[in-house]
């Protein structure tokens, strides 16, 4: 990624083809050792294409991808709602009764 940021700094600079050199010379200047195997793979992928246009294939293929979420939550069964709702509050209990006990504990996050 760092050898690509540094590529898309020049081309954004006005070097439409970063060389090598002009890559490295980029990331020495931020203290960050180029490695030269990704480096060539990473000109090679890109040589004689316009950016540009890799960006915008790149955005379709990253559209398709799915990204996380939990997606929507699935509807309780009217059948049985009414008896589970004492169950519930129980188990609401419970929550706020362990959460008061972790409050307790002696010492506060930003003391």
């Amino acid at each position: 990624m760092k050898h690509l940021a540094a590529y898309l700094l020049l081309n954004l600079g006005g070097n439409a083809s970063p060389s090598a050199k002009d890559i490295k010379g980029v990331l020495d200047s931020v203290g960050i050792e180029a490695d030269d195997e990704r480096l060539e793979k990473l000109l090679s992928e890109v040589e004689g294409k316009d950016i540009q246009e890799l960006i915008t294939e790149g955005t379709t293929k990253l559209a398709s991808v799915p990204s996380g979420g939990g997606g929507a939550a699935a509807a309780a069964p009217s059948g049985g709602a009414a008896a589970d709702a004492p169950a519930a509050k129980e188990e609401e209990k419970k929550e706020e009764k362990e959460e008061s006990e972790d409050e307790d504990m002696g010492f506060g996050l930003f003391d």
